[in-house]
C-alpha cells in the first residue's frame, strides 16, 4: 500500500498535522498519551482496507504546533479539533471515531457534544477517573504529580504518576519488560520529547475532566466502552468499566493492558474492526 497523504490544518491557536489513507466511511484515530499519528502505523493501513483512515498528532504533539506553547489545554478544544478534522474529511456523513486513553475522553466530549458528526465511538481505557466514587484520591494523585514536575523534573513525576495507576496493593515490579515490535521502538525518541508536555499539560488538565453522564446515557448506542485484558483493578480500567454498567452496555476486552495497542497490534486491530462494525 502507498503511504498516507499528509496534511496540515489551522485551528484554534495550533497547527494540526493530520494523515489519511485508505477509501470508504471515514474513521478517525486520535491517540492518547504522548502518541501522534505514528502509534496507529500498526493497523492504520489494514484498516484502511474497510475505511479512510485519518490519524493525527494532537495540538503540542510531535508535529503539530501551538501558537502559544504555555498555554492550558483542554478536552473541549481537542475535541474541537477532532471536529474540524471531522469537517474537513467527511462534510456530509457521520464518521466513526477510536479514541486510546486520554484520546478517549477527546472521543467521548465529541461524542457528547457533536453527536451528529459521529456514527460510531470506540474508547480503550479512557481515564475518566471523576465517575468513580473515590475521585478525590485521584484527584490529589495528579496534584501530587504536578508538584513533582514543578518541583524536581520529569522522571520523579513519572514515577510518581506509575505508582498511581497500579492495582491497589500493588508494589510489585513487572518480572519481564515485554519486547515492542519495531515501529513502536522507532517511536520511542519522539515519546520521549512529548512526555514534558503530556505530565505537565495533559494528564492534568484532562484527568480533570467530567464527562456529561445523561447525555452518554441518551447516546449509549453509539459508545463501545473497552478495557485491557490484563489491565483489570489498575486505574486506568476502572472507569471504563464502571461507566459501562451505569450504562448498561457491554465492556469490550482488547488484548494486553493500557497500551494493548503497541503489545498486541494485530489483535488489538481486529477486535477494532468488530467493534466497529458492531
Amino acid at each position: 500500500m502507498t503511504g498516507p497523504t499528509i496534511g496540515s490544518l489551522r485551528v484554534n491557536g495550533a497547527t494540526l498535522h493530520y494523515e489519511v489513507r485508505g477509501q470508504g466511511p471515514l474513521l478517525l484515530l486520535i491517540p492518547g498519551g504522548t502518541g501522534g499519528a505514528s502509534s496507529f502505523d500498526s493497523i492504520a493501513d489494514d484498516l484502511a482496507a474497510e475505511y479512510t483512515v485519518a490519524t493525527y498528532d494532537p495540538r503540542g504533539m510531535s508535529r503539530s504546533t501551538l501558537d502559544d506553547p504555555e498555554t492550558e489545554q483542554r478536552v473541549s478544544e481537542h475535541a474541537d479539533d477532532a471536529f474540524r478534522i471531522l469537517e474537513l474529511l467527511s462534510p456530509s456523513e457521520p464518521a466513526r471515531v477510536f479514541g486510546a486513553s486520554s484520546g478517549g475522553l477527546v472521543a467521548v466530549h465529541l461524542l457528547t457534544t457533536r453527536p451528529e458528526r459521529v456514527a460510531r465511538v470506540v474508547t480503550h481505557e479512557p481515564p475518566l477517573v471523576e465517575v468513580l466514587p473515590d475521585a478525590s484520591e485521584h484527584r490529589a494523585l495528579i496534584a501530587r504529580v504536578k508538584e513533582t514536575f514543578r518541583m524536581q523534573g520529569l522522571m520523579p513525576a513519572m514515577a510518581v504518576f506509575a505508582a498511581g495507576l497500579k492495582k491497589d496493593g500493588d508494589t510489585t515490579e513487572p518480572e519481564a519488560e515485554i519486547k515492542l515490535p519495531p515501529q513502536a521502538e522507532a517511536r520511542a525518541e519522539q515519546t520521549m520529547a512529548n512526555l514534558p508536555y503530556f505530565v505537565g499539560r495533559i494528564v492534568p488538565s484532562f484527568m480533570s475532566y467530567t464527562p456529561d453522564i445523561q447525555r452518554l446515557e441518551a447516546l449509549s448506542d453509539r459508545l463501545v466502552l473497552a478495557c485491557g485484558e490484563d489491565s483489570r483493578g489498575e486505574l486506568p480500567y476502572r472507569p471504563g468499566a464502571l461507566l459501562a454498567e451505569r450504562l448498561g452496555t457491554e465492556l469490550q476486552h482488547f488484548p494486553g493492558g493500557h497500551t494493548g495497542l503497541t503489545t498486541h497490534p494485530a489483535e488489538f486491530g481486529e477486535l477494532l474492526r468488530k467493534a466497529l462494525r458492531a
